[in-house]
Order: structure tokens, then C-alpha cells, then sequence
């Protein structure tokens, strides 16, 4: 499919690209809100690839608005993981 008015359209490989991008950082939110060992680094990751993909985009791009949004939401989720401990191994706290 083409492009409109700058609506990347599902048939675009930078637009399937960009929602793999968000299927990666969604999954591991939910990774670490079920507090699987390690989790937090697994988010992390996702969001600096997440980050460096977004590199190549206009700064008003939606991906870019929606990465700044939820970039928010992952860090907190992070800090609050590393403070309680809840997602560690066993043994590590």
C-alpha cells in the first residue's frame, strides 16, 4: 500500500516495522507487571531499540509521540520493580 498525507499504511515495512517495535515494549510491560525474573531489563532493552528505531523518524512522527508517552509509564515501572525487589531471582534481594 502507499503513503497519504503521512499515514504510513499497514503494507509499509518502516510502519510494520515501527508496530513490532510496540509489540516488543507492550510484551514486556506485561512481562514485568507478572513480575518474571529480570524483567526490568528485558523493558529497559525494549526501550532504548524502541528509541533507536524512532531515531530515523521525524520528531512529530506518532511513533515518536507515542514512545515519549510510554516511555513515562516503563521507567516508573522499572524503578518501582528495582525498589520492591518483586521481580528478582530468588536469593538476590
Amino acid at each position: 500500500m502507499t503513503m497519504r498525507k503521512g499515514i504510513a499504511r499497514p503494507g509499509n515495512p518502516r510502519h510494520i516495522r515501527g508496530e513490532r517495535v510496540k509489540d516488543e515494549v507492550y510484551r514486556q510491560m506485561f512481562r514485568l507487571e507478572e513480575c518474571h525474573p529480570g524483567a526490568e531489563m528485558g523493558l529497559a532493552l525494549a526501550l532504548v531499540r524502541a528509541w533507536l528505531a524512532a531515531d530515523s523518524k521525524p520528531d512529530d512522527s506518532e511513533e515518536r509521540e507515542w514512545l515519549k508517552k510510554v516511555s513515562q509509564i516503563c521507567l516508573q515501572m522499572i524503578e518501582t520493580a528495582l525498589q520492591t525487589g518483586s521481580t528478582l531471582p530468588r536469593g538476590v534481594q
